[in-house]
């Protein structure tokens, strides 16, 4: 993919429509607006939102594009998992017809994306983004200032089609913090630097899963670790 410059190069490379752009760029002023009272994202990236944050996260969604449950580890800012929300938004079955319209044995009901993020300011940020895009008319967007290890925090959550995070913690950890949400049917979705491969063999130590590497669409030696069927290690366990 090339350098993401702006909206026309977003939309060339993910074709969304021109509403949907018009959120990325309202979430872009309210994100350099909040930027000077809360650290929000790192300041050197400022100039490059449309490729280092709103490309980074979009790329997620092909990987998982019927996913209805969605919930985003650690959103900080909201990457990837407001992005996400915006991108799913634009798709023609979250609109409120889709219950009438959606075939038999079809999931009903609007998509649901829960946003989890301890710091309260960052979630207030995520609160005025999602009120200013409208976006809720399309699907359910939960936003959650708490921490996942929070036993009270898993218990509230159903078990999701997809787990993301971008830069939370090594993958050892990051499946702890994951795990509880994964059913048999859970697809985690991880935005990962070149040490990917690393973290991914110090995480078989303590966990049994099946994972895949695929290359990042903005960053060379970036990697977006798809994982399924995750689980702890019962070192306990005798043959």
């Amino acid at each position: 993919m090339r350098r993401i410059t702006g909206p026309a190069d977003f939309a060339a490379a993910f074709r969304v429509s021109r509403e949907t752009l018009a959120h990325l760029a309202t979430y872009e002023g309210l994100l350099r607006r909040w930027q000077r009272a809360v650290n929000l994202v790192a300041p050197s990236t400022l100039d490059a939102i449309w490729h280092r944050h709103f490309a980074d996260s979009a790329q997620l969604l092909p990987l998982a594009p019927s996913a209805r449950v969605w919930v985003d580890l650690g959103s900080g800012a909201g990457f990837p998992g407001l992005v996400v929300a915006i991108l799913r938004a634009q798709d023609p079955g979250c609109r409120g017809d889709h219950a009438r319209s959606a075939p038999r044995n079809a999931p009903t009901g609007l998509p649901r994306i829960t946003l989890i993020e301890s710091n309260a300011r960052k979630c207030a940020f995520l609160r005025e983004v999602v009120r200013a895009t409208h976006i809720t008319a399309a699907l359910s967007v939960d936003i959650l200032s708490t921490r996942i290890e929070t036993a009270t925090t898993q218990a509230s959550l159903q078990p999701p089609d997809v787990v993301s995070a971008r830069a939370v913690a090594p993958l050892d950890k990051l499946f702890a913090l994951a795990a509880p949400l994964f059913a048999s049917s859970t697809v985690g979705l991880f935005l990962k630097g070149r040490d990917a491969a690393a973290e991914l063999n110090a995480a078989e130590k303590l966990w049994n899963f099946q994972s895949e590497l695929v290359p990042s669409r903005t960053e060379r030696d970036a990697r977006i670790v798809v994982v399924r069927k995750l689980e702890r290690k019962n070192e306990g366990r005798t043959s």
